[in-house]
């Protein structure tokens, strides 16, 4: 027998027992590079705690069993939220894991998961898709942090509700992309006060692709119309006249300028 697979053998175990028996500084140690065997051992020794695994799950590299032997525990410490926060946001988790375990986080530990450098793409659409399954049921407060800080994709479903709070804190949120908006301006959400809302917004009100979704819209206010045509080129204001959306008054509005005159 070689002597040296005998010993590595006996240095396994003696690991496997310290991880079983070990002290609170004994198990930071065991944490630096464990085997699966050492990491089942630890699970089952009384001093293992959060500051354990939290330790283990700030490494790179571990072997893809750690991460199968943390979620398939059930019991503290490792169902701490703690620890199951750190699951999700480390880089080496396996997805199936982090779809099982993204349910049980709080609204904005999702929206950090969402933000933070490292932490694959694939996991921050899972978590970008966990918080817009949870929008319709959130009080006004949350919406509202969610329209401001949010990714552009968690922005366009809270536009979509059409709350006119939470449409004003979208318009601020520096992910909102432009097709979002006009998407909204189209949809039947869409009322007179949030098209205003946009309209007035020092962000969005002087592009002309939205100007131009906007006179489109029938429930556009009058004062959108005397203030928008006059920009417009006068091949679009001709094409704006051949809508069949606009109202008798809108048209009339557009009508105005194409005759030459300024709406009054």
């Amino acid at each position: 027998m070689n002597p040296q697979v005998t010993d590595t053998a006996f240095d396994d175990l003696r690991l496997i027992q310290r991880g079983l028996n070990g002290s609170k500084e004994e198990l930071f140690s065991l944490m630096e590079r464990p085997t699966p065997d050492i990491l089942r051992a630890a699970l089952r020794n009384p001093a293992l705690d959060e500051a354990h695994l939290l330790a283990l799950l700030r490494h790179t590299g571990l072997h893809p069993d750690l991460f199968t032997l943390l979620h398939q525990q059930h019991e503290p410490p490792a169902a701490n939220y703690q620890v199951l926060f750190a699951l999700v946001q480390h880089a080496e988790t396996p997805a199936h894991i982090v779809s099982t375990l993204l349910p049980r986080l709080y609204l904005f530990d999702l929206l950090k998961i969402c933000s933070t450098p490292g932490v694959p793409q694939d996991q921050k659409t899972a978590a970008e898709r966990a918080i817009i399954q949870r929008v319709p049921t959130q009080p006004l407060g949350n919406k509202l942090t969610l329209a401001r800080r949010g990714t552009a994709a968690i922005a366009e479903a809270l536009l979509k509700e059409g709350q006119p709070q939470v449409v004003a804190a979208c318009l601020d949120n520096p992910h909102l992309k432009e097709g979002a908006l006009h998407q909204f301006i189209n949809s039947a959400a869409a009322t007179a006060e949030t098209i205003s809302q946009i309209a007035r917004h020092n962000r969005w009100q002087h592009r002309p692709e939205l100007q131009q979704a906007i006179l489109k819209n029938p429930r556009t206010p009058a004062i959108w119309f005397t203030l928008f045509l006059p920009r417009l080129p006068r091949s679009v204001v001709k094409n704006l006249a051949l809508s069949p959306r606009l109202t008798p008054q809108q048209k009339l509005l557009v009508a105005e300028v194409v005759g030459g005159k300024k709406p009054s």
